[in-house]
């Protein structure tokens, strides 16, 4: 059965080549199943060398998309990370499968997945792979006997579904499943690792290089974190090449399928957390030399859970009829007409948005237009930047576009042309010109909620929030984070305040 898989994948990617003429380099010999390797970076948006961002160096991350292929819009389907995760690791939309929350089952009520969906580690377990998942430690960087993040929104058994930590626990000539785990942008919340890094890091960026997107202020809080951000990139690289060094050391390079990503984008006040390019546009590189194209740029929709099914195809492993995500090579490959992403409850902070892109139009749809943009949320009011923004705007020393963020309400529907528009500022949802296209891409999202089953559309049940927030509360406290513990149940209270107001 695994060589008829083996077979079908190549007959497979040569029919591609008819299907999609010089999109994918013609396939060479490959008697082995490939490995499989996905890199997965944590809060970090489209600031790599290769995507034109002058200020790093990224050679590692730049080698890959030049040897490899790129794809210019991919987004997350959640941005942030647990739902982002969720979704990834069994190809299916958070909304689909009841992990659309932040960290639910933190607390004594536990989410377990709908029987029928099987993690991707476990598919390809029964295909005969050894599956591990490593990450960072603070000393080492890449630690590869040390397990990875998973932060997956259901129950699970981790030890059955990773056979290990690294690679090296496999049986000889045994193909390997590997997730590597960095944790990119978040290197720079904690002061003592950022100044690890940084001391390791050969030309830093400095503040006054650093220019913003307009909707933030030219204010040295946002100066400093992003320059501090654009250097955890340059970091970042450095331990992809770490990575790159193990599989050639080990003679595994030139048999290893290598996916890069980002689980969503920078922590920053209109990033992480909602649905503009800059929380929910990611990287996203595939690189297999000898087998596909070099170079390629591609410039369809995709999504993240799209990788699940791209892993399982060329593995030659069926990908299951349920699966969401859609396998980018091979003859069945063909591009999305739209993308939908979604953001739902974050921590203590209950929110619903959706957003479809269609072509170059971006269409928003906030379920909660009576609540502001920035709720109270304690993970974000503990950012030094968002305390500067809303002194700023409470001074009134932000324009209109610095002060979009700070409303106190939002309206239902936004509409931004990404063409003449990319820092979505403009919102065209009210313009009449636009009446029909508006119109098109809301009935899009309406089918699309029913067809998919969005569970977003239904209240979380007050058990489970209660819950989890517990955990959250009582999490905090140990860690001796009182003052935080306080914050978040100050918050909680405003939740279930609003939505007994009817908000």
């Amino acid at each position: 059965m695994h060589n008829r898989h083996v077979f079908l994948f190549w007959a497979g990617l040569s029919i591609t080549l008819c299907l999609f003429g010089d999109s994918f380099g013609a396939p060479g010999p490959n008697p082995k199943k490939p490995n499989i390797l996905w890199i997965i970076v944590e809060d970090m948006s489209c600031d790599f060398g290769y995507q034109r961002q002058n200020l790093v160096s990224t050679p590692n991350v730049d080698w890959l998309a030049r040897e490899g292929q790129v794809f210019t819009n991919a987004y997350v389907t959640a941005p942030v990370c647990s739902p982002c995760r969720s979704a990834l690791i069994t190809g299916m939309y958070q909304t689909a499968i009841g992990a659309h929350n932040h960290r639910t089952s933190r607390g004594t009520v536990k989410y377990r997945l709908p029987s029928k969906i099987k993690l991707i580690p476990e598919l390809f377990q029964e295909a005969g792979y050894y599956t591990c998942n490593c990450g960072n430690s603070r000393k080492k960087g890449v630690d590869f006997k040390r397990y990875g993040k998973t932060d997956y929104n259901f129950e699970f058994d981790m030890k059955s579904i990773y056979d290990g930590p690294d690679w090296s626990g496999r049986q000889k000539d045994q193909p390997f499943f590997a997730q590597v785990q960095l944790r990119g942008g978040k290197l720079r919340n904690v002061p003592r690792w950022y100044e690890e890094i940084k001391a390791g890091l050969e030309n830093l960026v400095t503040v006054d290089q650093v220019t913003l997107p307009p909707y933030y202020p030219d204010d040295p809080a946002f100066r400093e974190d992003w320059a501090q951000y654009l250097n955890t990139v340059q970091y970042t690289d450095k331990e992809v090449g770490i990575i790159l060094d193990r599989l050639k050391s080990d003679g595994l390079l030139d048999n290893t399928i290598i996916f890069f990503i980002t689980d969503h984008g920078i922590s920053q006040a209109r990033g992480k957390q909602f649905l503009y390019d800059e929380g929910a546009k990611i990287p996203f590189i595939v690189w297999f030399p000898k087998h596909i194209k070099a170079g390629t740029v591609r410039d369809e929709l995709i999504v993240h859970i799209d990788m699940a099914a791209t892993s399982l195809y060329f593995a030659g492993i069926d990908i299951p009829d349920y699966m969401q995500g859609r396998s980018l090579f091979g003859p069945q490959a063909k591009p999305r007409e739209y993308i939908v992403c979604a953001r739902d409850r974050c921590d203590e902070t209950v929110d619903r948005i959706r957003s479809v892109r269609k072509g170059n139009f971006k269409y928003i749809r906030n379920f909660y237009p009576k609540r502001p943009y920035l709720q109270p949320c304690a993970y974000k009011d503990h950012k030094p930047f968002i305390g500067r923004l809303r002194q700023l705007h409470a001074e009134n020393k932000l324009n209109e576009v610095q002060s979009l963020h700070l409303s106190k309400t939002r309206p239902e529907e936004e509409l931004y042309d990404l063409g003449s528009d990319r820092w979505e500022v403009h919102n065209l949802a009210d313009k009449p010109e636009y009446r029909q296209k508006l119109r098109e891409i809301r009935c899009i999202l309406a089918n699309w909620i029913l067809k998919s089953n969005d569970q977003g559309r239904f209240d979380e049940p007050d058990a489970m929030y209660d819950s989890d927030m517990n955990a959250y509360i009582q999490g905090q406290k140990k860690a001796g984070q009182t003052a935080y513990a306080q914050e978040v149940e100050r918050n909680v209270k405003i939740m279930k305040q609003w939505k007994s107001e009817g908000k």
